[in-house]
C-alpha cells in the first residue's frame, strides 16, 4: 500500500527569516493524523534567509539528520563543535542526555535550503554525539545506517536512510524485507515512486511493498527512509 503526502497539505510556518513546510506534525502545527511514520518523527523543509538562523536551543533524546539542499548552513553545538554543511554532506546530531546547538545560513546573501530530520532513537539517555560525512555518486547510496557501512553516518536507530541521485529515465531500487515499511521524500524534480508520480516536496508511505522502484521524470533527488 502507498499513501501520499502531497507538498502543498503540509504544515506551514512563515517568518521574515524562515519559509518551513512541515510533513509531519511541529510546533504550532499539529494534524492527530500525521505525527511521524514509525521512528521518523519530523520531516521539515526550510528555507533561511541570509545572515540568519536558529539560536541555541537544546534538544534531548532524538536523532536529528541534517540534509542541506542549496547554500550552506554553519553549526555550532555544545559539544564543542563548530561545521558548516554543505549540498552533498549528511550531518547526524544524537542529542541523547541533552545538547545545545544554532544553525545560521553561513550566507550573507544567498538563502540556504534544506531538510531537517528527526528520528526517535532506540533508547532514551544515550550520550549525545556528532558526525558529518560526504555522500558521494550517483545512483542509490546509503546517507545515514544503524553500522554506518558504505560511508554513511551512524544514526542509532534501526533504520536505513538513502538518497537517490537520479538522471531523467533512471531506476533505483531498495528491496524492503517483510515487516519492514518506507517513506520516500523528494526533494528536487519529480519521479514515480512504485508506478505512483511525486514532485518536489510530496512524500510517500509504502507498507506491505516488496521494494521501493523510483523511476526518474527528469533530474531528480529523494530520500528514502527503511523503517523497521
Amino acid at each position: 500500500m502507498i499513501t501520499p503526502r502531497r507538498a502543498s497539505e503540509r504544515g506551514v510556518a512563515r517568518f521574515d527569516w524562515l519559509d518551513s513546510r512541515h510533513t509531519f506534525s511541529f510546533g504550532d502545527y499539529h494534524d492527530p493524523r500525521h505525527m511521524g511514520f514509525r521512528a521518523l518523527r519530523v520531516i521539515n523543509e526550510d528555507s533561511v534567509a541570509p545572515g540568519t538562523g536558529f539560536p541555541t536551543h537544546p534538544h534531548r533524546d532524538m536523532e536529528i539528520l541534517t540534509w542541506v539542499l542549496d547554500g550552506a548552513l554553519e553549526h555550532k553545538d555544545s559539544l564543542g563543535t563548530g561545521s558548516v554543511i554543505r549540498p552533498g554532506e549528511a550531518q547526524i546530531m544524537s542529542a541523547g542526555t541533552g545538547i545545545r546547538h544554532s544553525e545560521f545560513n553561513a550566507s550573507q546573501t544567498e538563502p540556504v535550503h534544506l531538510l531537517q530530520i528527526w528520528v526517535l532513537p532506540e533508547r532514551a539517555g544515550l550520550p549525545p554525539r556528532y558526525d558529518q560525512r560526504m555522500i558521494e555518486g550517483g545512483g542509490l547510496r546509503p546517507v545515514a545506517t544503524r553500522d554506518g557501512r558504505d560511508g554513511a553516518v551512524v544514526i542509532l536507530q534501526d533504520v536505513r536512510v538513502l538518497v537517490a541521485r537520479l538522471e531523467p529515465g533512471a531506476r533505483a531500487v531498495e528491496p524492503l524485507a517483510p515487516g519492514r515499511a518506507a517513506w520516500v521524500q523528494v526533494a528536487r524534480g519529480t519521479l514515480q515512486v512504485n508506478g505512483i508520480a511525486r514532485a518536489a516536496g510530496d512524500g510517500a508511505a509504502l507498507t506491505g511493498e516488496p521494494e521501493v522502484a523510483l523511476v526518474a521524470d527528469g533530474p531528480a533527488e529523494a530520500l528514502v527512509f527503511d523503517l523497521a
